[in-house]
């Protein structure tokens, strides 16, 4: 018999180890996949990349894809989208990207909300929920 603490696991890539962050990238549960928060960072850097709000949500959805991935779903397997923003009024410019990565028929649930700052002063943060197909 399998105990509840044996199938959790607190995932980590030696990509986000190398900036010291006081939580996992992922953690499973079973065939369920929680991210932590994720931000338009360049990968292994705690640095956005410039452009503003649409190139920061690009690279958080691409930032957010590699993860699902490393772990074994995929952008297809998300049911829950959380998006926070620093100014909610860029509301429609993250969705005009957010919207390019799911298939009209396969949109996440989603809740969005205004946050007074976010880390590193990016103006979109997301964490997500996805299916794992095999563990």
């Amino acid at each position: 018999m399998t105990s509840l603490s044996d199938s959790i696991d607190y995932l980590a890539s030696s990509e986000t180890e190398s900036l010291n962050l006081p939580f996992p990238e992922a953690v499973r549960v079973g065939n369920m996949l929680y991210l932590s928060g994720v931000i338009g960072n360049i990968p292994g850097a705690k640095e956005l990349v410039p452009g503003g709000v649409a190139a920061e949500t690009k690279q958080t959805m691409e930032n957010i894809k590699r993860v699902l991935e490393r772990y074994g779903s995929s952008l297809n397997q998300v049911v829950k989208v959380t998006v926070i923003l620093a100014d909610i009024k860029e509301w429609n410019a993250v969705n005009e990207v957010y919207i390019t990565y799911f298939s009209k028929d396969r949109l996440p649930a989603r809740t969005a909300f205004e946050a007074s700052k976010l880390i590193l002063d990016a103006h979109v943060e997301m964490e997500c929920i996805a299916v794992v197909q095999s563990i």
